[in-house]
């Protein structure tokens, strides 16, 4: 990604990304799809009443694989093979520590993080099952992001894509297998969840040693490295950090949602799924500027960072014109996926939280690119800030605006957050690039 067109190098990069991530929602909304259907409401939204709670962990540990392989990406960049192994290695074994700690802790506290969250007394039994079944999955989830984050790292964006594929076909048919057949309701989504997520793991595993010996450590290349560990980690959890930051807004907004009852969490539920099925590939265009930026710094052609900023906010304004001639006209047919049209408060509520966050999308897209961009140039603190600022935001809705204007408060949540931390990132990006330009000027 160091030469030639960047838009046509970010479309090539993300393309993968974006129907990788659109088949992980699309198997998202099938779960929810056959519970509220083929179980019941309350369990719908028992799916749904921990999934700010599901962002906090969830987005640690990927936000913090990711982090791994940014000096994978740089290391690659510059041509420097036998440091990237290294990294590889330590990436692993940190890695591994996080997967046995975050298990571990979150299975140990299920109970009080749904109390925490304002769950209904009805659905509680169920929310508990899905959500320690999905953190029991941890270490199968971390292992195919990291994996998979060392293969995009040279480049490779299609690999895990088909990966993604079949491990989508499996969940999708273990889900009617468990839930539709075996009738195990909340619990079958949650093993469907974690059995699909160890298969993508194990392919990722086979392909690299099969196919990617440069990223498969030699013997004297899998020792500890305090000073790689130290890198890693300051890539890493600051990335993992900004997931968890931003999800505590989100927590904040979901326990305010919870209490407004079952007919707000089960359209709450609805909407963010589909919004997910929209909103990936915002984020994975940014994934897509994280490699993109790693590999240009790494390469020293910073010039071509700027050059590939534009491309990106180019190609998600394109994108956010079609999101509006799918989502405003067809929102409520949407929503009739999840539920019966006879429940028309979910669906009119679940209907309007879609349009309302549509139109900031490119707000959204702007926050990506420029997020991610940060964080492949090494410097992921900062993009952590533009993550607190969302926190603030959201916790300052779920305090004011969700209580004044009840469900309509709750759909402004991520819109509001998105801007504010826009405001953050847009002169941090402007600044971070002038510091670069001189930086390789003097060198």
């Amino acid at each position: 990604m160091t030469a030639g067109s960047p838009t046509r190098d970010i479309i090539r990069f993300a393309v993968p990304l974006v129907c990788g991530y659109i088949l992980q929602q699309m198997y998202l909304i099938i779960d929810a799809a056959i519970v509220g259907r083929f179980v019941s409401v309350g369990a719908l939204a028992a799916v749904g009443a921990s999934s700010s709670v599901m962002f906090l962990i969830m987005g640690f540990c990927n936000g913090a694989c990711s982090g791994f392989a940014i000096p994978v990406a740089q290391a690659f960049g510059a041509r420097d093979f036998g440091s990237m192994r290294r990294y590889v290695a330590n990436a692993v074994r940190l890695s591994a520590v996080i997967a046995l700690i975050m298990t571990v802790l979150t299975c140990a506290l299920c109970a009080p993080i749904l109390r925490m969250v304002n769950t209904p007394a009805e659905i509680f039994s169920d929310a508990y099952v899905f959500l320690i079944m999905q953190f029991a999955a941890i270490p199968f989830t971390i292992a195919y992001n990291l994996l998979a984050g060392f293969i995009r790292a040279l480049g490779n964006s299609k690999q895990p894509f088909y990966f993604l594929i079949f491990s989508s076909i499996v969940n999708i048919l273990l889900d009617f297998l468990f839930i539709v057949f075996m009738r195990l309701g909340v619990e079958g989504v949650g093993l469907a969840t974690m059995l699909s997520q160890g298969v993508s793991a194990y392919l990722c595993l086979s392909y690299i040693r099969r196919r990617l010996d440069a990223l498969t450590p030699g013997p004297g290349e899998r020792a500890y490295d305090r000073r790689m560990a130290a890198t890693l980690l300051g890539n890493g959890l600051p990335m993992g950090l900004q997931f968890s930051i931003t999800a505590v807004g989100s927590i904040m907004l979901q326990s305010a949602n919870n209490a407004l009852g079952t007919v707000y969490v089960a359209a709450f539920t609805a909407s963010m799924r589909v919004k997910y099925l929209f909103t990936c590939v915002f984020e994975n265009i940014g994934v897509a500027m994280a490699t993109y930026c790693g590999q240009n710094i790494g390469a020293r052609k910073v010039g071509r960072v700027a050059l590939g900023v534009r491309s990106a906010m180019k190609i998600t304004l394109v994108y956010f014109a079609l999101t509006v001639a799918l989502i405003m006209p067809f929102a409520e047919e949407m929503m009739m996926l999840f539920v019966d049209a006879s429940e028309t408060d979910i669906i009119s509520n679940a209907a309007l939280y879609m349009r309302v966050s549509n139109w900031f999308y490119p707000v959204l897209g702007l926050l990506t690119v420029l997020r991610y961009s940060i964080q492949g140039l090494g410097y992921s603190g900062l993009s952590m800030l533009s993550g607190v600022m969302e926190m603030l935001a959201r916790c300052g809705v779920s305090l004011w605006l969700v209580p004044a204007l009840g469900f309509l408060g709750v759909c402004y949540g991520d819109p509001v957050a998105w801007v504010a931390a826009d405001v953050f990132l847009v002169p941090c990006m402007a600044l971070l690039y002038r510091h670069l330009r001189r930086k390789c000027a003097a060198a």
